[in-house]
């Protein structure tokens, strides 16, 4: 049987913060722009989900506390992730700050379809940039979506319609601040299960990516992230590693070749961090 890569040796003290991509969901198959949908995983994704799981306990990396969303993709993930590491029982918080990036308009739609009408540059900028904002929900859909019972204490004026990373930014931080630190200084290790731009807003944070470089940057589903931080709570100068490096750096490449936003033809980077 092919062992797991070991990680370096963590510091026994260090608060260490576990980043994981939702596994698979249909839309994510089919192609199509979720957003603040409530996609279900895939097969696939639930093996990646139960996969995560007994990495963190091959690799000795228990969670305290875990986060979701309000979706049903990360809540699925995480309920299978800490199953399979027999970590079921601790503390779970979930919060809407933690739900993926709110497409708008676009939620629903095949991605081809969206490239095909609006072109390259315009579907780039949407999936990819910073500042691009979609265009938004339609009133039906907004009235729609205030009728979830997810959202029923969250003010009207407080839900998005559409949203930029930017955006996504600004209303995660403060969670991540008032609830995930408080746990990281009392727990030692943190499960945060959240969505591919999420959890790209958090990344860039952590690691003072500049604006203009977060396009480049691929968080595979499935695939736990491990930073391990200092007393202020930022990463070391390695940032973060993966706990199957090669895997990741595999579903990078897929992801790559599979999205039209991706860079064309460029290279899967060698994962974030240290190097196994």
């Amino acid at each position: 049987m092919t062992q797991a890569p070991r990680l370096v040796p963590l510091r026994d003290q260090a608060p260490r913060l576990v980043l994981l991509r939702h596994g698979q969901s249909e839309w994510n198959a089919a192609g199509v722009f979720t957003g603040w949908e409530n996609a279900s995983l895939t097969a696939t994704g639930e093996e990646e989900a139960t996969r995560a799981g007994l990495l963190l306990a091959a690799h000795g990396l228990l969670p305290v506390f875990a986060h979701t969303s309000l979706q049903h993709r990360t809540i699925r993930t995480a309920e299978l992730a800490l199953t399979a590491a027999d970590r079921d029982w601790i503390p779970v918080r979930r919060s809407w700050r933690l739900n993926g990036r709110h497409y708008g308009a676009l939620q629903g739609r095949r991605k081809a379809q969206v490239l095909a009408e609006y072109g390259e540059p315009q579907f780039t900028a949407w999936r990819r940039s910073y500042d691009a904002t979609p265009p938004p929900l339609s009133p039906a859909a907004a009235g729609r979506q205030r009728s979830d019972p997810r959202y029923a204490l969250l003010p009207p004026d407080a839900q998005p319609l559409a949203e930029s990373l930017r955006a996504v930014s600004a209303r995660l931080l403060p969670y991540f601040y008032d609830a995930i630190v408080p746990d990281l200084l009392a727990g030692g290790c943190v499960l945060v299960v959240s969505h591919g731009n999420t959890l790209r807003a958090l990344v860039k944070h952590l690691e003072s990516i500049p604006d203009e470089q977060i396009a480049g940057l691929d968080l595979p589903t499935g695939s736990p992230l491990v930073y391990e931080l200092g007393p202020d709570l930022r990463p070391d100068e390695l940032g973060g590693q993966y706990l199957d490096p090669h895997a990741a750096r595999d579903a990078i490449e897929a992801i790559r070749n599979l999205d039209p936003a991706a860079p064309a033809r460029a290279p899967a980077p060698a994962p974030r961090g240290r190097a196994l």
